[in-house]
Protein backbone atom coordinates (compact mmCIF):
# COMPACT_ATOMS: atom_id res chain seq x y z
CA UNK A 1 0.00 0.00 0.00
CA UNK A 2 3.05 2.37 1.04
CA UNK A 3 4.70 1.55 -2.37
CA UNK A 4 1.84 2.35 -4.52
CA UNK A 5 0.78 5.37 -2.52
CA UNK A 6 4.22 6.97 -3.08
CA UNK A 7 4.25 7.17 -6.61
CA UNK A 8 1.13 8.58 -7.21
CA UNK A 9 2.19 11.03 -4.62
CA UNK A 10 5.13 12.24 -6.93
CA UNK A 11 3.57 12.18 -10.21
CA UNK A 12 0.88 14.30 -8.80
CA UNK A 13 3.01 16.84 -7.38
CA UNK A 14 5.20 16.74 -10.36
CA UNK A 15 1.93 17.33 -12.73
CA UNK A 16 1.28 20.19 -10.33
CA UNK A 17 4.60 21.62 -10.77
CA UNK A 18 4.26 21.18 -14.45
CA UNK A 19 0.58 22.99 -14.62
CA UNK A 20 2.25 25.77 -12.29
CA UNK A 21 4.98 26.58 -14.26
CA UNK A 22 2.99 26.62 -17.74
CA UNK A 23 0.43 29.09 -16.04
CA UNK A 24 3.35 31.21 -15.01
CA UNK A 25 4.66 31.31 -18.65
CA UNK A 26 1.26 31.57 -19.86
CA UNK A 27 0.30 34.05 -17.50
CA UNK A 28 2.19 37.33 -19.51
CA UNK A 29 1.14 36.16 -22.73
CA UNK A 30 -2.51 35.82 -21.51
CA UNK A 31 -2.05 39.63 -20.11
CA UNK A 32 0.13 40.90 -22.89
CA UNK A 33 -2.36 42.35 -24.97
CA UNK A 34 -0.78 45.43 -25.10
CA UNK A 35 3.31 46.76 -23.55
CA UNK A 36 5.73 49.37 -23.84
CA UNK A 37 7.56 49.03 -27.27
CA UNK A 38 9.89 52.21 -26.02
CA UNK A 39 11.02 53.55 -22.20
CA UNK A 40 7.69 55.25 -20.57
CA UNK A 41 8.12 58.96 -19.40
CA UNK A 42 7.16 59.12 -15.43
CA UNK A 43 6.40 62.73 -15.37
CA UNK A 44 6.33 63.91 -12.09
CA UNK A 45 4.66 67.91 -11.71
CA UNK A 46 6.54 68.88 -8.57
CA UNK A 47 10.48 69.49 -7.87
CA UNK A 48 12.66 67.23 -6.31
CA UNK A 49 12.61 66.06 -2.94
CA UNK A 50 8.72 66.33 -2.53
CA UNK A 51 6.22 63.29 -1.61
CA UNK A 52 5.59 63.08 -5.54
CA UNK A 53 9.11 63.01 -6.58
CA UNK A 54 9.65 60.05 -3.63
CA UNK A 55 6.40 58.28 -4.91
CA UNK A 56 7.64 58.23 -8.79
CA UNK A 57 11.13 57.12 -7.59
CA UNK A 58 10.36 54.19 -5.65
CA UNK A 59 7.62 53.11 -8.22
CA UNK A 60 10.59 53.06 -10.42
CA UNK A 61 12.82 51.27 -8.03
CA UNK A 62 10.14 48.57 -7.46
CA UNK A 63 9.30 47.94 -11.01
CA UNK A 64 13.39 47.79 -12.12
CA UNK A 65 13.61 45.24 -8.67
CA UNK A 66 10.87 42.90 -9.29
CA UNK A 67 10.94 43.18 -13.54
CA UNK A 68 7.28 44.41 -13.62
CA UNK A 69 8.11 45.92 -17.13
CA UNK A 70 10.43 44.80 -20.26
CA UNK A 71 11.15 48.80 -21.17
CA UNK A 72 12.94 51.36 -18.21
CA UNK A 73 10.38 53.87 -16.70
CA UNK A 74 12.78 57.87 -16.96
CA UNK A 75 11.24 59.80 -13.87
CA UNK A 76 11.22 63.13 -15.48
CA UNK A 77 10.55 66.57 -13.12
CA UNK A 78 8.51 69.18 -14.69
CA UNK A 79 7.38 71.32 -11.84
CA UNK A 80 7.19 75.16 -13.43
CA UNK A 81 3.34 76.82 -12.99
CA UNK A 82 2.63 75.03 -9.90
CA UNK A 83 2.76 71.58 -12.21
CA UNK A 84 1.16 72.84 -14.91
CA UNK A 85 4.18 72.09 -17.09
CA UNK A 86 3.92 68.24 -16.54
CA UNK A 87 0.15 68.30 -16.63
CA UNK A 88 -0.15 70.49 -20.07
CA UNK A 89 2.81 68.17 -21.69
CA UNK A 90 0.65 65.52 -20.64
CA UNK A 91 -2.39 66.62 -21.76
CA UNK A 92 -0.18 67.36 -25.14
CA UNK A 93 0.88 63.95 -25.78
CA UNK A 94 -2.84 62.33 -26.84
CA UNK A 95 -2.59 58.82 -27.55
CA UNK A 96 0.85 58.26 -26.63
CA UNK A 97 0.73 55.44 -23.90
CA UNK A 98 4.42 55.40 -23.24
CA UNK A 99 3.72 58.88 -20.59
CA UNK A 100 2.62 58.69 -17.65
CA UNK A 101 1.88 61.21 -14.70
CA UNK A 102 1.80 60.96 -10.61
CA UNK A 103 -0.57 63.33 -9.66
CA UNK A 104 -1.09 65.30 -6.29
CA UNK A 105 -4.28 67.46 -5.61
CA UNK A 106 -2.43 70.50 -7.74
CA UNK A 107 -4.18 68.24 -10.40
CA UNK A 108 -7.38 70.52 -9.16
CA UNK A 109 -5.51 73.34 -7.49
CA UNK A 110 -3.69 74.30 -10.33
CA UNK A 111 -5.89 74.87 -13.05
CA UNK A 112 -8.48 76.52 -10.63
CA UNK A 113 -5.41 79.01 -9.17
CA UNK A 114 -4.18 79.93 -12.56
CA UNK A 115 -6.96 79.62 -15.50
CA UNK A 116 -4.87 76.69 -17.22
CA UNK A 117 -6.46 75.55 -19.94
CA UNK A 118 -6.37 71.74 -18.38
CA UNK A 119 -8.62 69.80 -16.31
CA UNK A 120 -8.17 66.00 -15.00
CA UNK A 121 -10.79 64.86 -17.55
CA UNK A 122 -8.36 65.79 -20.23
CA UNK A 123 -6.19 62.88 -18.90
CA UNK A 124 -7.20 59.22 -18.70
CA UNK A 125 -7.10 58.17 -14.58
CA UNK A 126 -5.75 55.03 -14.34
CA UNK A 127 -5.13 54.12 -10.53
CA UNK A 128 -5.51 56.21 -6.83
CA UNK A 129 -2.07 54.71 -4.97
CA UNK A 130 -2.89 56.20 -1.75
CA UNK A 131 -3.61 59.14 0.28
CA UNK A 132 -1.61 61.92 1.58
CA UNK A 133 -1.50 63.07 4.92
CA UNK A 134 -0.32 66.67 5.61
CA UNK A 135 1.09 67.61 9.71
CA UNK A 136 1.83 70.22 11.48
CA UNK A 137 5.66 70.68 11.96
CA UNK A 138 7.82 73.19 14.38
CA UNK A 139 11.83 72.67 14.82
CA UNK A 140 12.34 70.53 17.19
CA UNK A 141 14.09 73.09 19.80
CA UNK A 142 11.37 75.51 19.53
CA UNK A 143 9.19 75.56 22.65
CA UNK A 144 5.92 74.56 21.37
CA UNK A 145 4.78 70.64 22.14
CA UNK A 146 1.20 70.73 21.00
CA UNK A 147 -1.01 71.89 18.11
CA UNK A 148 -2.99 74.53 20.27
CA UNK A 149 0.13 75.85 22.47
CA UNK A 150 2.04 76.54 18.76
CA UNK A 151 -1.44 78.14 17.79
CA UNK A 152 -1.69 80.42 20.49
CA UNK A 153 1.16 81.82 20.50
CA UNK A 154 1.11 82.97 16.67
CA UNK A 155 -2.15 84.65 17.49
CA UNK A 156 -0.50 86.35 20.42
CA UNK A 157 2.12 87.30 18.55
CA UNK A 158 -0.04 89.11 16.22
CA UNK A 159 -0.48 88.98 12.07
CA UNK A 160 2.20 87.35 10.32
CA UNK A 161 5.17 87.52 12.41
CA UNK A 162 4.84 83.69 12.12
CA UNK A 163 6.00 82.09 8.87
CA UNK A 164 4.20 78.96 7.38
CA UNK A 165 6.43 77.48 4.85
CA UNK A 166 5.00 75.36 1.94
CA UNK A 167 5.37 73.84 -1.56
CA UNK A 168 4.06 76.09 -4.18
CA UNK A 169 1.36 79.25 -4.55
CA UNK A 170 -2.74 78.71 -4.15
CA UNK A 171 -1.80 75.09 -3.97
CA UNK A 172 -2.22 72.25 -1.19
CA UNK A 173 -0.70 73.71 1.67
CA UNK A 174 -1.79 77.53 1.39
CA UNK A 175 -4.95 76.15 1.04
CA UNK A 176 -4.84 74.34 4.45
CA UNK A 177 -2.84 77.43 5.69
CA UNK A 178 -5.60 79.35 5.11
CA UNK A 179 -8.34 76.86 6.77
CA UNK A 180 -6.02 76.87 9.75
CA UNK A 181 -5.98 80.47 9.69
CA UNK A 182 -9.83 80.58 9.56
CA UNK A 183 -10.12 77.89 12.10
CA UNK A 184 -8.04 79.30 14.93
CA UNK A 185 -7.80 82.79 14.20
CA UNK A 186 -4.08 82.53 13.82
CA UNK A 187 -2.11 84.91 11.16
CA UNK A 188 0.60 83.30 9.06
CA UNK A 189 3.11 85.28 6.69
CA UNK A 190 2.74 81.98 4.08
CA UNK A 191 6.52 81.73 2.25
CA UNK A 192 6.48 78.85 -0.97
CA UNK A 193 9.17 76.64 -1.95
CA UNK A 194 9.59 74.73 -4.77
CA UNK A 195 9.11 71.16 -3.13
CA UNK A 196 8.44 69.48 0.35
CA UNK A 197 12.28 68.21 0.68
CA UNK A 198 13.01 72.07 0.67
CA UNK A 199 10.85 72.98 2.98
CA UNK A 200 11.72 70.74 5.69
CA UNK A 201 15.15 71.77 5.22
CA UNK A 202 13.94 75.43 6.01
CA UNK A 203 12.26 74.35 8.75
CA UNK A 204 15.28 72.81 9.90
CA UNK A 205 17.64 75.73 9.19
CA UNK A 206 14.84 78.24 11.42
CA UNK A 207 14.04 80.09 8.36
CA UNK A 208 10.17 79.57 8.61
CA UNK A 209 8.19 79.01 11.95
CA UNK A 210 6.39 76.04 10.72
CA UNK A 211 5.09 73.76 8.16
CA UNK A 212 2.27 71.01 7.09
CA UNK A 213 4.37 68.69 4.85
CA UNK A 214 3.68 65.71 4.55
CA UNK A 215 5.12 62.80 6.51
CA UNK A 216 7.13 61.04 4.25
CA UNK A 217 8.34 64.87 3.37
CA UNK A 218 9.80 65.01 6.82
CA UNK A 219 10.29 61.87 8.58
CA UNK A 220 13.94 61.75 8.11
CA UNK A 221 14.12 65.09 10.32
CA UNK A 222 12.05 63.88 12.50
CA UNK A 223 14.05 60.85 13.03
CA UNK A 224 16.73 62.78 13.77
CA UNK A 225 14.99 64.93 15.89
CA UNK A 226 15.21 68.14 14.13
CA UNK A 227 11.57 68.40 13.87
CA UNK A 228 9.06 68.16 16.05
CA UNK A 229 5.30 66.90 15.11
CA UNK A 230 2.40 68.45 16.52
CA UNK A 231 -0.91 66.59 14.35
CA UNK A 232 -2.23 65.07 11.58
CA UNK A 233 -4.91 66.85 9.47
CA UNK A 234 -7.10 63.76 9.05
CA UNK A 235 -9.98 62.72 11.06
CA UNK A 236 -8.42 59.93 13.03
CA UNK A 237 -4.94 58.91 13.74
CA UNK A 238 -2.57 57.16 11.37
CA UNK A 239 -2.89 53.84 12.35
CA UNK A 240 0.79 53.22 12.38
CA UNK A 241 2.61 52.05 15.98
CA UNK A 242 6.31 51.32 15.31
CA UNK A 243 8.23 53.74 16.44
CA UNK A 244 9.88 56.03 14.53
CA UNK A 245 11.71 58.28 16.69
CA UNK A 246 13.00 57.44 20.26
CA UNK A 247 9.19 57.74 22.38
CA UNK A 248 6.95 58.47 19.27
CA UNK A 249 5.27 56.38 16.08
CA UNK A 250 2.86 58.16 13.64
CA UNK A 251 0.21 56.66 15.60
CA UNK A 252 1.00 59.01 19.22
CA UNK A 253 0.20 61.76 16.87
CA UNK A 254 -2.95 63.72 17.83
CA UNK A 255 -5.54 64.37 15.05
CA UNK A 256 -5.35 68.16 14.87
CA UNK A 257 -9.63 68.04 16.07
CA UNK A 258 -8.35 66.53 19.22
CA UNK A 259 -5.92 69.36 19.56
CA UNK A 260 -8.69 71.86 18.90
CA UNK A 261 -7.99 72.73 15.45
CA UNK A 262 -11.28 71.42 13.30
CA UNK A 263 -9.33 71.41 10.10
CA UNK A 264 -9.00 67.94 7.89
CA UNK A 265 -7.41 67.58 4.56
CA UNK A 266 -5.91 64.83 2.65
CA UNK A 267 -4.21 64.36 -0.60
CA UNK A 268 -4.20 63.01 -3.55
CA UNK A 269 -1.50 60.81 -4.75
CA UNK A 270 -2.82 59.09 -8.39
CA UNK A 271 -1.64 58.29 -11.74
CA UNK A 272 -2.75 59.38 -15.01
CA UNK A 273 -2.19 59.10 -19.02
CA UNK A 274 -2.56 61.21 -21.30
CA UNK A 275 -5.93 61.05 -23.29
CA UNK A 276 -7.01 59.11 -26.16
CA UNK A 277 -5.10 55.70 -25.47
CA UNK A 278 -6.33 52.08 -25.58
CA UNK A 279 -8.30 50.47 -22.85
CA UNK A 280 -6.04 47.56 -22.96
CA UNK A 281 -2.88 50.06 -22.68
CA UNK A 282 -5.16 51.52 -19.83
CA UNK A 283 -5.08 48.08 -18.81
CA UNK A 284 -1.44 47.27 -18.58
CA UNK A 285 -0.77 50.43 -16.39
CA UNK A 286 -3.36 49.31 -13.60
CA UNK A 287 -2.18 45.65 -13.61
CA UNK A 288 1.55 46.98 -13.37
CA UNK A 289 0.36 49.02 -10.26
CA UNK A 290 -1.15 46.74 -8.68
CA UNK A 291 1.76 44.67 -8.86
CA UNK A 292 3.61 47.87 -7.61
CA UNK A 293 1.33 47.79 -4.35
CA UNK A 294 2.04 44.01 -3.51
CA UNK A 295 5.41 44.73 -2.83
CA UNK A 296 6.84 44.94 0.83
CA UNK A 297 9.01 47.70 -0.08
CA UNK A 298 5.13 49.05 -0.92
CA UNK A 299 3.85 48.14 2.12
CA UNK A 300 6.96 49.59 3.65
CA UNK A 301 7.07 52.91 2.39
CA UNK A 302 3.02 53.26 2.59
CA UNK A 303 3.82 52.52 6.67
CA UNK A 304 6.78 54.75 6.69
CA UNK A 305 5.28 57.53 5.16
CA UNK A 306 2.25 57.11 7.42
CA UNK A 307 -0.30 57.39 4.07
CA UNK A 308 -3.80 56.53 4.19
CA UNK A 309 -3.89 53.24 2.15
CA UNK A 310 -6.68 54.11 0.10
CA UNK A 311 -6.62 53.07 -3.43
CA UNK A 312 -9.34 52.27 -6.44
CA UNK A 313 -9.05 52.41 -10.32
CA UNK A 314 -12.13 52.17 -12.96
CA UNK A 315 -15.28 54.11 -12.71
CA UNK A 316 -15.05 54.36 -8.84
CA UNK A 317 -11.96 56.59 -9.30
CA UNK A 318 -13.75 58.69 -12.05
CA UNK A 319 -16.52 59.37 -9.05
CA UNK A 320 -13.92 60.34 -6.86
CA UNK A 321 -12.42 62.89 -8.81
CA UNK A 322 -15.13 64.64 -9.96
CA UNK A 323 -16.22 64.58 -5.73
CA UNK A 324 -12.59 65.98 -5.13
CA UNK A 325 -12.75 68.70 -7.50
CA UNK A 326 -15.88 70.05 -6.48
CA UNK A 327 -14.60 70.43 -2.86
CA UNK A 328 -11.47 71.91 -4.06
CA UNK A 329 -13.60 74.44 -6.42
CA UNK A 330 -15.43 75.21 -2.72
CA UNK A 331 -12.07 75.28 -0.63
CA UNK A 332 -10.16 78.04 -2.90
CA UNK A 333 -13.56 80.36 -3.49
CA UNK A 334 -13.38 80.46 0.29
CA UNK A 335 -10.02 81.52 0.36
CA UNK A 336 -10.01 83.84 -2.65
CA UNK A 337 -7.41 81.86 -4.56
CA UNK A 338 -9.74 81.30 -7.85
CA UNK A 339 -8.89 82.80 -11.04
CA UNK A 340 -10.21 85.92 -11.85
Amino acid sequence: MTQSTTPRTVVSAAAAAAFAAATLLAAPAAQAAWEPTKPVEFVVPAGTGGGADQMARLIQGIVVKHTLMKQPLVVVNKSGGAGAEGFLEVKGAKGDPHKIVVTLSNLFTTPLATGVPFSWRDMTPVSMMALDNFVLWVNAESPYKSAKEYLDAVKAGGPNKFKMGGTGSKQEDQILTVGIEKATGAKFTYIPFKGGGEVAVQLVGKHIDSTVNNPIEAVAQWRANQLRALCVFDDKRMPYPAKITATQSWQDVPTCKEAGVPTTYTMLRGIFMPAGVSKDQTAFYVELLKKVRATPEWKDYMEKGAFNQTSMDGENFNKWLGSAEQQHRDLMKAAGFLAQ
